[in-house]
């Protein structure tokens, strides 16, 4: 293991990320076992999110304090399986309260995900024209606000009180929290404004608020269900 200088604040960042993902992952898989059997499966993916970027967060800090370079290769690994878990949220809490929501709504969001990190990667990595790749990423976002607010999942949120709430908390972490990573791009690799040191250190801190306050919102609803119907 990799020692961070004095003054590395970015360093600090990821060390930061990586010891909240680790406490995050502990306190939603035990409260996964006091909340209804509808949930937790919900609160599992939470705690799976979490860990993953726990992980990953040990390998970027580790990259960054060798290589004072963005950890690029590490951290689309860790949202190629994080973001698409956190797509999955919405579908299987939309299940858990039994709102009526079929599977295509499912495979619209992974794909827009895919989509979305897929075209990243290439244009952060050099692969591919950052703007060519920044437009294809952002038809996959597109896809995915759509999806949770005017599509098919969207709707279903919207007839069944009990979920719409959080739902709505949730979208807008999608809509607003995630924007910060297209700003981010853009500053970074289209208009040359934000060294590394700071786009990671950006990066860093959507990661922290985005996964762990996702979590969170899906544990208050956990959490208020089963204490207003018992296990």
């Amino acid at each position: 293991m990799q020692f961070l200088a004095d003054g590395d604040l970015v360093g600090v960042t990821f060390w930061i990320v990586s010891i909240a993902m680790i406490a995050s992952t502990v306190f939603f898989l035990y409260e996964g076992m006091n909340v209804k059997r509808e949930w937790r499966l919900s609160m599992l993916v939470a705690g799976l999110v979490t860990l993953v970027a726990a992980v990953h967060y040990i390998y970027m800090r580790d990259y960054w304090v060798v290589n004072s370079a963005s950890p690029i290769v590490y951290r689309y690994i860790d949202w190629l399986i994080t973001v698409p878990l956190l797509m999955i949220e919405f579908y299987i809490i939309l299940k858990a309260v039994g709102a009526s929501v079929g599977s295509g709504s499912f495979v619209r969001l992974l794909v827009g995900t895919l989509v979305m990190l897929v075209f990243g990667y290439l244009g952060e990595a050099g692969i591919m024209g950052t703007t060519l790749a920044f437009i294809l990423g952002m038809v996959g976002w597109a896809v995915i606000i759509y999806e949770i607010f005017a599509g098919e999942a969207g709707k279903a949120a919207a007839a069944n009180e009990s979920v719409k709430a959080a739902f709505g908390y949730m979208r807008l972490i999608v809509l607003v929290g995630w924007a910060i990573y297209p700003i981010g791009y853009v500053m970074g690799y289209m208009m040359g404004g934000v060294d590394d040191g700071a786009l990671n250190m950006v990066y860093n801190l959507a990661d922290f608020v985005n996964k762990i306050l996702f979590g969170l919102i899906i544990w208050n609803l956990a959490y208020n269900d089963t204490a207003e119907g018992g296990h």
